[in-house]
């Protein structure tokens, strides 16, 4: 009896430690913004940290155009806006320049001032971030310290509440 308790208490250890955070990630261990180099859609013009407005706060999205999921994602965000008006979105993809143009228009994004569209071309940002699934979102608050990571959605309540 004492070998099968003990035997669950080291498996529940076991599974306890496996699903800490993984804070082996660069953005841990640097949890400003990262500096970067991207090519702005629709005009391929360079975006860079000091594009960036300042005392606002930054959601980097990686986002795939062809990606349901992204797309459901910035169809739900788009229609909660409204709570993320004063945010400065910035979403990042590395597919083909094309591609992204057709999401830039087909979700109407030129509507949205707070938004940037972008191409990583040299998946500098996606290798910062370790980016395994999409939509991965990162947020940073108006001093540009990391705050939170989200996977596999765009949770736009969430941000709002912890940019408050």
């Amino acid at each position: 009896m004492k070998k099968t308790v003990f035997s669950l208490i080291a498996i529940c250890f076991v599974f306890n430690v496996l699903a800490q955070t993984d804070t082996s990630q660069t953005y841990y261990k640097s949890p400003t913004i990262p500096a970067f180099n991207l090519a702005k859609i629709p005009d391929s013009s360079v975006f860079v940290n000091a594009n960036l407005k300042k005392d606002i706060p930054t959601v980097f999205i990686f986002f795939a155009p062809d990606c349901d999921h992204c797309q459901n994602a910035t169809k739900e965000m788009v229609s909660k806006m409204e709570q993320l008006k004063n945010v400065q979105i910035v979403m990042v993809s590395w597919m083909d320049v094309s591609f992204i143009k057709q999401f830039y228009v087909d979700y109407k994004l030129v509507n949205y001032q707070n938004i940037t569209l972008a191409k990583d071309p040299a998946f500098n940002l996606l290798k910062y971030y370790g980016v395994h699934s999409i939509p991965d979102v990162f947020v940073y608050d108006k001093k540009g310290k990391y705050l939170d990571h989200f996977k596999s959605k765009i949770p736009v309540e969430d941000i709002a509440a912890l940019l408050k």
